[in-house]
C-alpha cells in the first residue's frame, strides 16, 4: 500500500508554469505506474499523465501534450508534474494516483493523493 501527498499547486498567470510534487511512502512506489489527474468544478475528473513503473514511457492526455512532462524520481519517492504555458482552462484541483498500469482512467487507479489547487488567472 502506498500513501500519497501532493505540493506545489498554487495561483499563476496565464503562460507561467508550476511544478506539482506527490511524495509517496511505502517501499513499494517503484512496483506502481502513476498518474495525473485533475478536476474543475463541474467538471468529472480527467486523465492529465501517467507515467511507467521506471523512467520511461509516458502518456499524455491531448490538451497538455507538449506542454506537461511528467517524470519520477523511485529513489526519493515522488512523482512530479512540470506545467509550462499554463491556460485558464488548467485551472483544477490535481490529483496524483498509483495504479497497475498503465491505465487512462481514473477507477483503475486504487491510490490517491488529497489533491493540489492550481489556478491560472487570464
Amino acid at each position: 500500500q502506498v500513501q500519497l501527498v501532493e505540493s506545489g499547486g498554487g495561483l499563476v498567470q496565464a503562460g507561467g508554469f508550476l511544478r506539482l510534487s506527490c511524495a509517496a511512502s511505502g517501499r513499494t512506489f517503484s512496483s506502481y505506474v502513476m498518474g495525473w489527474f485533475r478536476q474543475a468544478p463541474g467538471k468529472e475528473r480527467e486523465f492529465v499523465a501517467n507515467i511507467q513503473r521506471s523512467v520511461g514511457a509516458t502518456t499524455y492526455a491531448d490538451s497538455v501534450k507538449g506542454r506537461f512532462t511528467i517524470s519520477r524520481d523511485n529513489a526519493k519517492n515522488t512523482v512530479y508534474l512540470k506545467m509550462n504555458i499554463l491556460k485558464p482552462e488548467d485551472t483544477a484541483v490535481y490529483y496524483c494516483a498509483g495504479s497497475s498500469g498503465m491505465w487512462t482512467i481514473s477507477r483503475a487507479y486504487n491510490y490517491w493523493g488529497q489533491g493540489t489547487q492550481v489556478t491560472v488567472s487570464s
